[in-house]
């Protein structure tokens, strides 16, 4: 898992306790923090994720309003609900993350912890709200001086596999036809 993927989960975890709690932002994170201490790599991303959502929750929560059809937050799961929230302080906080990964991440996270129900409903809210906002759909095309993003680890095993599943193809099929060959 990814530095910036485990802080989402423990900003997550933060958010939902001082939900449920009602703690103060500095008390909760130095609680977490003590109990998990957790990547250092992604610890700053999550303190400033837990700290943006709650100063800025009550934009946060209009902003999910409007763009959840038919759904009041209080009707929301409240794992939906703060999913929602990270995910819409990350799409209004920072426009160096690509919309997409955004919204992937935050659905992969309420799938994870909500079921896949929630994901599908965050995917929906989170792409209206990135619409409302004017965050356009990311496309490769946009962005051509843009360097790959590197592949991770389990991506390059995958990768290497691949190669030498064919590389071993195209030797048995040599093989096989010089033995033809020489019959």
């Amino acid at each position: 898992m990814g530095a910036r993927t485990a802080a989402r989960e423990a900003a997550l975890q933060m958010l939902y306790a001082a939900e449920i709690g009602q703690h103060a932002a500095e008390t909760l994170l130095k609680d977490f923090w003590r109990e998990f201490p957790g990547d250092a790599e992604g610890r700053a991303y999550a303190d400033s994720a837990v700290r943006g959502v709650l100063e800025q929750r009550p934009q946060l929560d209009a902003r999910i309003t409007s763009a959840s059809v038919n759904w009041r937050l209080e009707r929301m799961s409240p794992i939906a609900r703060n999913v929602l929230r990270l995910g819409t302080w990350e799409l209004l906080s920072h426009p160096e993350i690509p919309r997409a990964v955004i919204i992937d991440e935050s659905v992969e996270v309420a799938k994870r912890y909500g079921g896949t129900e929630s994901g599908a409903f965050v995917n929906g809210v989170l792409d209206r709200i990135a619409n409302d906002c004017g965050r356009p759909q990311d496309s490769p095309r946009a962005r051509p001086s843009a360097a790959p993003a590197p592949a991770s680890t389990q991506e390059q095993e995958v990768v290497a596999i691949e190669v030498a599943s064919e590389e071993a193809a195209r030797a048995d099929a040599a093989a096989a036809e010089a033995a033809s060959d020489e019959e």
